[in-house]
Parts: structure tokens; sequence; C-alpha cells
């Protein structure tokens, strides 16, 4: 605006004629340095728009950079409380296992205590086992014991002639040899148990398989009794059909069921 003043200026006073040449000159190079400054201030004034242009555009770049940042830093934070949680809980899993470890390793310890327990066989066991071998080995006679109950299996034809509740002289035999197994044992009841398979009796002197199951185990009491066996210990029961440990649907399953068990049990 100054330097127009002084143009304007400078044409109205040349056109005057009234100011001296020297005047002239000194305001034309006034509005010289004038139109100079004016120059210099307009490109100084680009310049710094320039400038803050290129730093408008740097900050913009560096929110947008600050942006990315702080996403990824959200990002890593959860992932770092996802893994922490992930840790957390397979520590507690590893903690688990290791007391499920511990627990079947005591369990194992027990099942092995209990095992042992179980297949220990009693001093009465072991002599019969000894005694009735030879019986044992031809399979007339079967022994087994499980938790403190010892059974003794013999089948009917080793004792008795087909409906009959007489002991006959091989059964005596063996009736002997269990009994001299049978007269040191403390604390037991020995039970005579007879069984038979499904085929009637026919009649006569053992109407049904009931009376006949009852009389052979009686038969056995008996010679155990008169082989030394305190009778005190001694009992008898029929179960006639009722009992099978097979299907009554063979020759040879029939001949199974057809049995005498002396059953040792804690009393």
């Amino acid at each position: 605006m100054r330097t127009r003043l002084m143009l304007a200026a400078l044409i109205a006073l040349s056109t005057t004629g009234c100011v001296s040449q020297g005047t002239f000159d000194a305001k034309a190079l006034e509005a010289e340095n004038l139109t100079k400054g004016l120059n210099d201030e307009k490109g100084a004034r680009e310049a710094a728009e320039a400038k803050v242009k290129e730093l408008t555009e740097k900050i913009a770049a560096q929110e947008e950079e600050k942006k990315a940042l702080e996403t990824r830093l959200t990002t890593s934070e959860s992932r770092l409380t996802a893994g922490a949680a992930e840790r957390r809980a397979l520590q507690d899993q590893n903690a688990q296992l290791a007391a499920l470890n511990e627990e079947l390793a005591r369990n194992s310890k027990k099942l092995a205590q209990a095992k042992e327990e179980l297949e220990k066989k009693s001093s009465e066991y072991e002599n019969l086992a000894q005694s009735l071998k030879s019986e044992i080995a031809d399979g007339k006679i079967e022994l087994s014991e499980l938790k403190g109950r010892m059974t003794v299996q013999l089948k009917d034809k080793i004792l008795f002639a087909s409906g009959s509740a007489r002991v006959g002289k091989e059964g005596g035999d063996a009736l002997k040899k269990i009994a001299d197994a049978l007269k040191t044992v403390q604390g037991k009841i020995i039970r005579v148990e007879g069984h038979t398979d499904d085929v009637p009796t026919g009649g006569g002197q053992f109407p049904t398989n009931w009376e006949l199951s009852l009389a052979r185990a009686m038969a056995v009491v008996r010679a155990l009794q008169d082989a030394g066996v305190d009778p005190t210990t001694l009992s008898a029961a029929g179960y006639g059909q009722y009992q099978p440990i097979a299907v009554n649907d063979s020759p040879e399953n029939r001949s199974l069921n057809r049995r005498i068990e002396i059953v040792l049990a804690p009393k």
C-alpha cells in the first residue's frame, strides 16, 4: 500500500514539474526499495506458507503413524493378555495333571495291594491244593479262593453213582484228603452245597432235585465228620437245579451243573 502511494506521488510530482530531479530520483529509489521489500516479504510469506503446509502434512503423517502405533500397541497388549491367560490356564492344567498323576499313583499302589491280597492264598488252600493235586490235575476237583472265601468243587461222578446219594470209594478217598486239610481250620464255617442239573429225578427215593441235592450234601457232611472234621463247623444245603454254572443245553453243561461245593467262609 505504501509503495503504491509512493508511486502515485512520483507520478504527481513528475506531472506538476515542481520537483527537482534529485528529489525525484530519491523518491524513485525509495519506491524501488519498497517494491523489492514487498517482493521479498511476499516470497518470505510464500516460503512460510509452504513450510506451514509441509509441517501440517508432517504432523498429519505423524498422527497417522501414532494411530498405527497405538493400534499395534493395543493388539500387542491384547495378545499379551491372552497369552498370560493361556499361560495361567496351562499352569492350572499342569497342576491338575500332576494331582491326577499323584492320585493315579496312589490308586495304582492300592490296586496292587488289593490284588496281592486277593491273590494271597490261605494255608488251608495250600494244604488242599497239595493234598488234591492229582484230582485237580485230572479235572475232578476245582479249587478257588477269593476274599477269604475258599470253594472246593467236586464233580458228582467222583462222589456218587447216577441218581444216588451214597458216597463211592473214589469219592470217599477224596473227601478224606479234604478232611485232613479242614481238621485244623479255625474261624471258618464249612458249608456243603448240593447242586443238580435240570433233568427230573423220576420220583422214587428223591421226588425232585431238591431232595437229591440235599441228600448228597448231607452225605458229604457225614463223610467229613467221620474223617475228623469238627461237626460244629459243618452245615449242608441243597439248591437243586436252581443255581447252575452253565446252561443246561448239552450233556457237557449238565455235567458241570451236577456238583458238590464245599465252601469255607469267615464266621
